[in-house]
C-alpha cells in the first residue's frame, strides 16, 4: 500500500508535495518589538523546508499592534512588514515548501501595555488584564485590519492564508458564549457570534483568491461552552463562504483540564470532516509516521499538522519516510549523507 502521507494534495489551486504541514507556532523572536522578520525566522522556517515539509504555516502574525500576543510577535499591520515576509517566503519556496501565514488577533489574551480588546469585558483568568469591550467601530476596524493583512500576505507571496479562530484569541472569543456576552448583532445566537468571522472571511475573499484555511478550537472543555457539534455547524457555514479547509485544534478559550494523549484531537477533525463535508487538518500529539499514516488512510483528516515534533526534528518527513519504507527526494547537497 502506497503511503498516503507522501502523496500530493491539492488545496484549491496549490499543490502540496505531501500531506505534512508545519503548524503555526509563535517564536516570540521579533526582538525590536516592531513585528519584523529576524534572522531567527529565516533559519527556523527554512530549515523545515529543507527537511521536506509540504506546507509551512507561519506563526500567528498580528493584524494590529494591539492584537499581538506579546511584544515579540511578528506583525503584518504595516506595509513595512512586507519586505521581510517576502524574503522569508522566497527562502522557503526555494527549498520546495509551499508557504502559509496565520493572520491573528490575540484579543483578551494579549500581554501588552495599554488597553486590550475583546467582545466582552471578561478577563481570561484572575491574573490577566480585563479587556475593554469592543465598540462597533472597533469591530469594523479590526475586520478591516484582517483584510489589509490578507492584502499584504498576497504581496509577500504566500500560497495559503489561515485565519486564527482558535486557542482563545479574538475570533474564538466571539464564537463562544463563554467569552461573548454581547447583546448586539455580534452576540447572543450562534449566527450572531459567528458574524465577526463571517465578515472577516467575506472581506478576505474580496482580496484573496488563494486557499483559505481557518483554525478552530472545536471544544471548549467547559459544560457551558462549545463542543464539536457546534463547530460542525460553523464549518458548514465556512464551507458555504468558500473556506477550503478547517485546521482543527481545541481548548485554550478558558482555563480547563484537558485530557491529553497521542492524537487526542483527531476525532474532532474527523467529526467536522464527516459532519460538514469539508476537508480538515488534524493536529495534536501526532509524532510518528505510522500514526500520521493511520489518520490519512482511514480518512479521518486530509492533512496532518505537526508542531512540537518539528521543533524536535526539523527533518521529520525523512524520519517518517524511513518508518513507512518510502523513498523521498533529498536535497542534492545532502545526498551523500542520506
Amino acid at each position: 500500500m502506497k503511503a498516503k502521507l507522501f502523496e500530493p494534495y491539492t488545496l484549491k489551486n496549490v499543490e502540496l508535495k505531501n500531506r505534512i504541514v508545519m503548524a503555526p507556532m509563535c517564536m516570540y523572536s521579533s526582538n525590536h518589538e516592531d513585528g519584523k522578520v529576524e534572522n531567527w525566522h529565516r533559519i527556523h522556517y527554512t530549515s523545515r523546508a529543507v527537511g521536506g515539509v509540504g506546507l509551512i504555516i507561519q506563526e500567528a502574525t498580528a493584524v494590529t499592534p494591539q492584537g499581538r500576543i506579546s511584544p515579540q510577535d511578528l506583525g503584518i499591520w504595516d506595509d513595512e512588514h512586507i519586505e521581510g515576509l517576502k524574503e522569508l517566503v522566497d527562502l522557503m519556496k526555494e527549498q520546495g515548501a509551499k508557504t502559509g501565514i496565520q493572520l491573528a488577533h490575540a484579543g483578551r489574551k494579549a500581554v501588552l501595555e495599554g488597553d486590550i480588546l475583546a467582545p466582552s469585558a471578561i478577563p481570561f483568568n484572575d491574573e490577566m488584564k480585563t479587556p475593554v469591550e469592543m465598540t462597533a467601530g472597533d469591530i469594523k476596524e479590526t475586520i478591516t485590519a484582517f483584510i489589509k493583512g490578507a492584502e499584504r500576505a498576497k504581496k509577500a507571496g504566500f500560497d495559503v492564508i489561515e485565519l486564527h479562530g482558535a486557542h482563545g484569541y479574538l475570533i474564538n472569543e466571539f464564537l463562544s458564549p463563554l467569552s461573548n456576552k454581547r447583546t448586539d448583532e455580534y452576540g447572543g445566537s450562534a449566527e450572531n457570534r459567528y458574524r465577526f468571522l463571517r465578515e472577516i472571511i467575506d472581506g478576505t475573499k474580496q482580496v484573496w483568491d488563494g486557499p483559505l484555511l481557518v483554525r478552530v478550537s472545536a471544544k471548549d472543555y467547559h459544560d457551558d461552552g462549545l463542543d464539536v457539534e457546534d463547530y460542525v455547524v460553523f464549518a458548514q457555514w465556512m464551507k458555504e463562504q468558500g473556506v477550503d479547509l478547517i485546521d482543527v485544534s481545541s481548548g485554550a478559550l478558558v482555563p480547563a483540564r484537558i485530557p491529553v494523549f497521542p492524537g487526542y484531537q483527531v476525532k474532532l477533525a474527523e467529526a467536522i470532516k464527516n459532519g460538514a463535508g469539508i476537508d480538515t487538518g488534524a493536529v495534536g500529539l501526532i509524532t510518528t509516521g505510522i500514526q500520521a499514516e493511520e489518520i490519512l488512510q482511514n480518512e479521518r483528516a486530509d492533512l496532518v499538522l505537526l508542531a512540537r515534533e518539528l521543533l524536535r526534528d526539523p527533518y521529520w518527513p525523512r524520519t517518517a519516510a524511513r518508518e513507512l519504507g518510502v523513498e523521498i527526494e533529498s536535497p542534492k547537497q545532502y545526498e551523500r549523507g542520506w
